[in-house]
C-alpha cells in the first residue's frame, strides 16, 4: 500500500544516510574518535537495533520474571510466550520499545518480517506484542476510554468492509492487528493532542463521512450477484446499522481523522 511503501522508503533513505556517515566517519577515524564519539551517541538506534552503536544494551528491564507471559486483549484473545521466549523476542526486537516510535507496518516489514513472525499468524502476534509495550508508554489506564473506541471503531470498519467482499482471511488477521494501530492512533494522539482540540464544530464533516459510508453500502448492493433479492434489504440494514454504530463512536475532530486514515490506509476500492 502506498503509505506502507512510503514509510519504508523513509527508513530506507535514513539507513543510506547512515551508512555514509560511517564511511566518512572511518576515513578519519585516527583523527577525530572524539567526533566518532559523538556520532554513536546521536546514532538512530531504532532503525538499525543490530548496528555496533547499539550493541551491549541492556534490555533485561522490559524481560519477564513469570514461567508464562500472558497478554490477554481488548478483543479477548489471548497470546501466550514462554519466558524465554518472551526474553529473547526483547533481546532480538528492541524496535518493539524504542524510544523513536513508528507505525506497526513499517517495523513489521523493516524488522518482524523474518523467521519467528514469518506468517498470517506470527504478523498477528508481532502486532500484539507491538500494542503491549506501546500501551505501557502511552499509559495503560490513561487512555482506556480512547483505546476501547479506536478499536471499536476500526473493527466496524473491518466488519463492513468484510461484509461488502463477502469474507476473507484478511479481515480475520485484522482484528488482532487492530490492536497496534489503535495504540498507535494514540500515541499521535500525545504527539498532536492541540491538532485534535478544534473548536469549531465537525458535524458537516461527520456528515458527509457517514453518508459516504452509506453510499458505499447502496452501491455495493446495486453490483451484489450474490445475495438473493429477497434478502437484499436485511443486508442492507445490517450494513447501516454497523455505520450507526460507527456514527455514534466519532464523537470529535481525533476519532473522525482516525477513522478516515484507517479505512483509506486499509480498505480500497477500485
Amino acid at each position: 500500500m502506498d503509505f506502507v511503501s512510503e514509510c519504508l522508503r523513509s527508513m530506507y533513505v535514513r539507513d543510506e544516510f547512515i551508512k555514509a556517515v560511517y564511511f566518512f566517519i572511518f576515513l578519519g577515524v585516527f583523527s577525530c574518535n572524539n567526533r566518532i564519539e559523538e556520532t554513536e551517541k546521536s546514532g538512530d538506534k531504532n532503525i538499525a537495533p543490530n548496528s555496533t552503536t547499539s550493541q551491549k544494551k541492556d534490555n533485561s528491564k522490559f524481560y519477564t520474571t513469570n514461567d508464562t507471559l500472558t497478554i490477554v486483549t481488548e478483543s479477548s484473545d489471548t497470546l501466550e510466550f514462554a519466558q524465554k521466549e518472551f526474553n529473547r523476542i526483547v533481546d532480538m526486537h528492541p524496535e518493539l520499545y524504542g524510544e523513536i516510535i513508528y507505525n506497526p507496518d513499517c517495523l513489521y516489514h523493516q524488522f518482524g518480517n523474518n523467521v519467528e513472525f514469518d506468517s498470517e499468524q506470527g504478523q498477528d502476534a508481532y502486532f500484539v506484542l507491538y500494542a503491549y509495550f506501546l500501551k505501557q508508554k502511552n499509559g495503560v489506564d490513561k487512555f482506556t476510554k480512547q483505546r476501547k473506541i479506536l478499536i471499536e471503531i476500526y473493527s466496524h470498519l473491518n466488519s463492513l468492509f468484510k461484509h461488502f467482499q463477502f469474507g476473507g482471511t484478511f479481515f480475520g488477521h485484522q482484528q488482532l492487528r487492530i490492536l497496534g494501530y489503535a495504540e498507535y492512533s494514540i500515541y499521535l494522539l500525545l504527539q498532536n493532542e492541540d491538532d485534535f482540540e478544534k473548536t469549531y464544530n465537525i458535524a458537516k464533516q461527520k456528515e458527509l463521512y457517514i453518508k459516504s459510508l452509506r453510499q458505499l453500502i447502496a452501491d455495493e448492493s446495486s453490483t451484489d450477484y450474490e445475495t438473493l433479492k429477497s434478502e437484499k434489504v436485511e443486508r442492507e440494514k445490517k450494513l447501516n446499522r454497523i455505520v450507526d454504530e460507527i456514527n455514534t463512536l466519532i464523537t470529535d475532530v481525533f476519532y473522525l481523522r482516525r477513522a478516515q486514515a484507517f479505512q483509506y490506509g486499509y480498505y480500497e476500492y477500485y
